[in-house]
């Protein structure tokens, strides 16, 4: 038996939390003097106090962690359990990473006092255009990729010829912002004539008027953009008249530096009667 002063050099926990985790009943001495007071614990106590440590430091509360440790008795359901935790924290590191993402952007923005909402907006005519088409419902907007992957795949052996100018553009359908199940469909200019495939349609696009503002950087300016389109087309005497739609002068495709992307927001609309 081991009085509490080896037990704690022992497993490296302080007496004062051996203390606190016999008072919850986390981890009780195995035996204690009824006349001293003394705790005595016993050897095979170790490894159960490592393991309370080694949880205790992944995150888990001393509740949970006595939960855990009468429930789990076998280590392998034990490390089932912790695989799930595991990707649990994998998705919310990812979360704190975009967290992260938006404040470095918010921080730049905010520091160039000249750039803020400072959007030139252009009114335009879109040409006719004759386009390689995708469109789905994707689980959110930024799995747009998916779209790009389809067209790729699927015309992939068809020699397809780039049009002059090239328009690469995802054009958002649904009346509103979804938090999910969007109606993404992107388009590529091309010339010639094909043959559709199972996902990727050929069509003729015809032309439409648009208010547009090219930008530079990362997307998540995008609602600073849209708040400048508004406004002009409120300021204007203009009317929306059709989904909107980015074109990607400079994509993630093209770079991995979201510094260096160039995106024009456009908007169809017309004259108010």
């Amino acid at each position: 038996m081991l009085k509490i002063g080896d037990f704690s050099k022992l497993s490296r926990i302080s007496i004062r939390m051996l203390r606190h985790y016999d008072e919850i009943g986390l981890l009780r001495p195995r035996s204690i003097d009824r006349f001293t007071g003394y705790r005595y614990y016993s050897e095979d106590q170790l490894m159960k106090a490592v393991r309370i440590s080694a949880l205790k430091e992944m995150g888990f509360s001393l509740a949970v962690i006595g939960e855990m440790i009468n429930k789990y008795d076998d280590p392998r359901e034990l490390a089932k359990f912790l695989e799930t935790r595991r990707v649990e924290v994998q998705e919310e590191i990812k979360e704190s990473g975009h967290r992260l993402m938006l404040l470095d952007a918010a921080i730049k923005r905010l520091r160039k006092d000249d750039m803020a909402m400072n959007y030139s907006i252009v009114l335009k005519t879109m040409p006719q255009r004759y386009v390689a088409s995708v469109r789905e419902i994707i689980p959110s907007y930024n799995q747009e990729g998916l779209l790009w992957k389809r067209l790729g795949e699927e015309t992939g052996n068809m020699n397809l010829q780039m049009a002059d100018p090239m328009y690469s553009l995802a054009v958002f359908h649904d009346q509103g912002y979804k938090e999910g199940d969007v109606d993404v469909e992107i388009q590529i200019s091309v010339k010639g004539s094909y043959d559709n495939t199972e996902h990727v349609v050929f069509k003729t696009v015809p032309e439409v008027e648009i208010a547009s503002a090219v930008y530079k950087g990362s997307y998540e300016q995008i609602t600073d953009v849209n708040i400048a389109v508004a406004n002009w087309v409120k300021d204007n005497n203009y009317e929306y008249n059709g989904p909107m739609f980015c074109i990607y002068h400079v994509s993630p495709a093209q770079t991995q530096n979201t510094d260096e992307m160039v995106t024009e927001i456009c908007y169809p609309v017309k004259k108010t009667e």
